[in-house]
């Protein structure tokens, strides 16, 4: 078999994704093996990669891989969100450069260029996901806007309508300005600014007397209708029952009282303004206050504005402060901290805002998803979510659905009439006719007489149904796929959209199927640069995932991600800049470059880490293959090393499962990589490996192959390009016999004392290793060894490895010798006739001079019965073991001086 000097990952890469869509190894049809089914947390049909993309989607493969691996008909569905306010926004944005208004297009204009922007660039980030390798099923791509699937919302919605689950109300909601329609609450992001608190001047009716009152935003008066005091507030007690005038618009309102008012808080007075503060909105209700809306959607000023009709509400702020000012109004300004609402998709301030939307009742459905959890029946790692789940779901609130944008599912409710009624719900336009002239009693009604609700639905509302609507499970609920592959198994998603998404999934699964729509839910963390910033591209410090796998290959980095990568927290990806040339630039480089539209390299300490990893891989195996084979039997060295490895590979494969078992996917990776680096190639070849000029045993050889590919598969799942094109190379394999099918080697049972038995060896060599380095003895030089031992296991191979011409057993040396201890085992080396002993007797003392203090302190711990007491047995244990392990050393070292 001829294999290249160098592993090649962008030539592998291609050629075996390649093989792997052709042969149909990603797809899924229900059979009579046991099902694994992951869907993916589909992505905005807007988006492009970036570091949590890859994360996540690296978490996802591995699992998936590694199901299929083990016998499991594993299904890993992909697709896109069609991301109603991202993607009208970026449709609006293109045909604004067109010169074309949304405001002067129909709802179907609209939608054909929605549909052609999506049709355009809508799968890119799926073909991205193909560069890092993961094997979804193509075949089965879905889309939240497809016709399948948004039949399945709108039926939920009809449903839900019917249940008396979803109604219409008028409602104080979130609108975002930007995005020119209300988001949820979990939408709304708190950020700290810088702001002023302003106390106003309201002149009191029929008197010269003012009233202070403090507002961050003086910008909303014209909605005021109300003043607010404290009726336990005695400095207000003579105030009770009159009104005041609002500055510069002059119009009389009263003053009311309600224990809501921090008597604390600004003046103690506040103003009351029901259309643009929720707090006030309630108050205003309570109190039965007039409702005057001064923003449009926009945000600016209405003709409630008076002459700052049409300005911002951010200008008007500035100029009414002046106006203020000038006319005697403002007391004074003070510079004030306040956490402002802002829109999670476009940043925009939120501005409070009452109208008609279309809500779905929580409670109900949240009970049954709480329970869930909170029984374990859906398994959250890592745990400690569950107390956030808990939180939200016991403090839920009634989901805003209703969106005022064109892309997305348009509402299913049709009106005949102008009164708050005269509408039905219904799946088409067919139905809701009949509805109508039921509900109406007009039997003449026309399908042109219907006018559908112009809003659309939240984009998670089609999210939320996703597990199921993939497999057709609500316009079907008995078909062969979704019986076959619902529940899905595992969850893999960032703890960010806990309540968006996997707290809506369990309800909707729970409500439609009465089951969950999945068992395990992983949570990644959030991926920061090396000082623990969010990696973001306006800060300039997020490589590009693409630019990564071109640089270093796939697995590279996939296993460069996964080594820093604990279940829920967040991590750091070190990575570096550097120019052209290779230099390191600075972040003021990197920023100056951005400015003048240079990219720069990114270069990352893990991803090198990675490709390390896989080069080592390469070499060994090339090292296996350079070897010559030849008709004798194993040695005792190899017959004692392959025992080791076998039992090695099993105690291993049960831990590596475990660590699966337990969601900690980093820790497996950590167990595979120390299987194959450090037992297979550090000691394992090392032992087998044939003397110079001559050739290994074909029965050794044929061994140490298949242990090779067992390690191919345990590690195909984290570098599943690397590790197929060595399987392919080790010998001519048919379609049916790739690596990314083949089954996993089952946990099996291991001999502990075999294991054991060769750690010590180990320990043995590396200590005999450290005596050549620490006197500067040559390798090649033989040495003898005196050991306190009967007998040693593995004696061929520390021989081998240790270069050991004799070992002695049950003797001491009379020289002055080198002496070491593994475990009880003490193990002597006559000192070479080349070391100055003067030298070696003052390092013996000074180690000695060393032992001596430190089992003072040892000694010290372990005489404080408060700290015998009160510590953990274990860590009592722990310094029992130190004061024994200093003692024995000392007693050599003594023994040691005495022969020097």
């Amino acid at each position: 078999m001829q294999i290249s000097e160098k592993y090649n990952p962008q030539e592998t890469e291609q050629k075996w994704y390649k093989y792997w869509l052709e042969n149909k190894y990603f797809h899924s049809e229900p059979n009579d093996k046991p099902p694994y089914t992951i869907v993916i947390p589909p992505p905005n049909v807007t988006g492009i990669l970036h570091m949590g993309h890859m994360l996540n989607n690296t978490i996802q493969d591995i699992l998936v891989r590694r199901a299929r691996m083990q016998g499991f008909n594993a299904c890993w569905v992909p697709g896109t969100d069609h991301a109603s306010i991202a993607t009208e926004a970026k449709v609006v944005a293109k045909l604004k450069s067109e010169g074309i208004n949304k405001s002067d297009l129909t709802r179907e204009e609209f939608l054909k260029h929605a549909w052609e922007w999506t049709d355009k660039y809508g799968g890119t980030i799926l073909e991205q996901l193909k560069k890092l390798g993961c094997s979804c099923d193509w075949d089965r791509t879905s889309f939240t806007m497809e016709p399948k699937l948004s039949g399945q919302v709108i039926k939920a919605f009809v449903d839900l309508y019917n249940k008396g689950l979803i109604y219409r109300g008028y409602r104080m909601v979130n609108w975002d300005p930007e995005a020119k329609t209300n988001i949820s609450d979990e939408e709304v992001i708190f950020k700290e600014q810088n702001g002023k608190l302003y106390f106003l001047k309201y002149k009191i009716e029929g008197t010269e007397e003012f009233l202070s009152v403090a507002t961050t935003r003086p910008e909303t008066i014209f909605g005021d209708t109300a003043v607010c005091i404290n009726p336990n507030d005695d400095r207000y007690a003579h105030l009770k029952g009159k009104n005041v005038i609002v500055p510069i618009v002059n119009r009389v309102i009263p003053i009311i009282e309600d224990e809501y008012v921090d008597i604390e808080f600004g003046t103690g007075a506040l103003k009351i303004t029901p259309a643009h503060d929720i707090n006030d909105y309630e108050i205003g209700k309570k109190h039965n206050l007039q409702m005057i809306d001064s923003l449009d959607d926009d945000a600016n000023l209405n003709e409630h504005g008076l002459h700052y009709a049409g300005k911002n509400r951010f200008v008007v702020r500035k100029q009414i402060a002046k106006e203020l000012e000038e006319n005697n109004l403002l007391l004074k300004a003070e510079d004030y901290n306040n956490k402002v609402g802002t829109s999670e998709r476009t940043g925009a301030v939120i501005e409070p805002k009452v109208s008609v939307q279309w809500f779905l009742k929580m409670s109900e459905l949240g009970k049954p998803a709480l329970d869930v959890v909170m029984d374990d029946e859906v398994k959250f790692y890592p745990e400690k979510f569950k107390n956030t789940y808990r939180h939200w779901m016991e403090n839920i609130r009634d989901w805003n659905i209703s969106r005022q944008l064109w892309w997305g599912q348009q509402i299913p409710a049709f009106y005949y009439g102008d009164g708050e009624n005269d509408f039905v719900v219904a799946e088409n336009i067919e139905d809701a006719l009949e509805l109508a002239k039921e509900k109406s009693q007009v039997s003449n009604l026309q399908i042109s007489d219907l006018r559908q609700d112009e809003d659309a639905l939240d984009t998670w509302f089609s999210s939320w149904l996703w597990p199921m609507s993939v497999f057709d499970g609500l316009n079907n609920p008995e078909n062969q796929e979704i019986n076959y592959y619902y529940p899905t198994s595992d969850l893999v998603t960032g703890p960010d959209i806990i309540f968006f998404w996997v707290a809506r999934m369990i309800m909707a699964g729970l409500e439609y199927r009465k089951e969950i729509p999945f068992k395990n839910v992983y949570f990644t963390g959030i991926v920061r640069d090396k000082i623990g910033r969010k990696m973001s591209k306006s800060l300039g410090n997020s490589p590009d995932p693409l630019d990564l796998i071109e640089r270093y290959g796939a697995d590279a980095v996939r296993v460069g991600i996964m080594m820093s990568s604990a279940a829920g927290n967040d991590l750091k990806f070190d990575s570096e800049q550097i120019d052209e040339a290779g230099n390191v630039l600075t972040e003021k480089q990197v920023k100056q470059r951005m400015e003048e539209g240079k990219d720069s390299i990114y270069t990352s300490p893990l991803c090198d880490l990675g490709r390390n990893f896989g080069t080592k891989i390469w070499n060994a195996f090339r090292l296996i293959n350079m070897w010559k084979h030849e008709d004798k039997s194993a040695n005792s060295t190899e017959i004692q090393t392959i025992e080791w490895f076998e039992n090695q590979l099993n105690k291993s494969t049960a831990d590596i499962n475990d660590q699966f078992d337990k969601f900690r996917i980093s820790d497996a990776l950590n167990l595979i990589q120390k299987l194959i680096k450090d037992d297979f190639c550090g000691w394992y070849l090392e032992a087998i490996k044939p003397n110079f000029g001559e050739g290994i045993s074909k029965e050794v050889y044929t061994k140490t192959i298949a242990l090779f590919e067992e390690l191919m598969k345990l590690l195909h799942p984290f570098m599943p390009f690397l590790t197929e094109e060595l399987w392919q190379t080790i010998s001519e394999r048919k379609i049916e016999d790739a690596l990314m099918i083949a089954q996993q080697k089952k946990s099996e049972s291991f001999d502990e004392a075999i294991i054991k038995n060769f750690e010590t060896a180990s320990e043995i060599i590396s200590g005999i290793r450290n005596y050549r380095q620490t006197k500067g003895i040559s390798p090649k030089e033989i040495v003898e060894v005196y050991t306190n031992a009967s007998e040693l296991a593995n004696e061929p191979v520390i021989k081998k490895l240790a270069n050991v011409a004799e070992i002695h057993f049950g003797t001491k040396t009379e020289v002055p010798s080198f002496t070491f201890l593994v475990g009880s085992i003490e193990i002597s080396i006559p000192l070479s006739e080349n070391l100055d002993l003067g030298e070696e007797k003052e390092k013996t003392e000074e180690e000695l001079k060393y032992l001596k203090g430190f089992l003072i302190s040892v000694d010290k711990k372990l005489s404080n019965e408060k700290f015998v007491a009160n510590a953990k047995p274990e860590v009592v244990e722990v310094e029992r073991k130190k004061q024994k392990d200093a003692i024995d050393k000392i007693a050599l070292l003594e023994e040691k001086l005495k022969s020097l």
